[in-house]
């Protein structure tokens, strides 16, 4: 049984949904969530699953502590879930082709620095896009440059706000992001 640690730094739906895919899983389970936010949701997410939650600071992240934690736990496989801190590098030296992440367009459309949760989809609204989407890949050193494993889109409406934009990504986010989690563990 593989491990999994998610990070995720806000409400953490995308945690929950994938948190219920593996409860049935035979191939893997999350072991840990990892939070750089105190009051972020995903902390009541994981207490319902009893799965254990790790706050930490941007600074420990930055000197090696979260390497050293995944580690400790065995963690095969870390999911980027929602988490807005850039993944440093002897974490992706250490996991190399290993750490997962959701992106809430199309890439390499509304993607970099910044370019996370409302702000790529208000960016889509103001481009009068006629499809977003979602885009599951692989993290390299770069913000949201590594290997595309999936994509899907949905169209838009040129009436859509970028409220709506959001919840028809999210719906898309909830049904592939844990089915391509198993695929990568499998």
């Amino acid at each position: 049984m593989k491990k999994i640690m998610i990070l995720a730094s806000g409400s953490g739906s995308n945690a929950e949904q994938i948190m219920k895919h593996f409860q049935q899983s035979k191939v893997g389970k999350i072991a840990l969530i990892g939070t750089n936010n105190p009051k972020a949701g995903v902390i009541q997410r994981a207490a319902r699953f009893d799965v254990p939650v790790i706050v930490f600071s941007k600074s420990e992240m930055a000197d090696g502590q979260l390497t050293q934690l995944a580690k400790k736990h065995d963690i095969d496989l870390i999911v980027l879930a929602g988490f807005l801190l850039k993944i440093p590098e002897d974490l992706i030296h250490a996991y190399p082709q290993q750490i997962v992440n959701i992106h809430p367009a199309l890439l390499p459309k509304y993607g970099g620095k910044g370019m996370y949760g409302h702000h790529v989809h208000e960016a889509v609204k103001a481009a009068s896009e006629s499809e977003s989407g979602i885009t599951i890949h692989l993290v390299n050193e770069h913000f949201d440059e590594g290997k595309i494993l999936f994509q899907a889109a949905v169209q838009l409406e040129p009436t859509d706000s970028p409220e709506m934009i959001a919840q028809k990504v999210l719906e898309l986010e909830h049904k592939y992001f844990p089915k391509i989690i198993e695929d990568l563990l499998k």
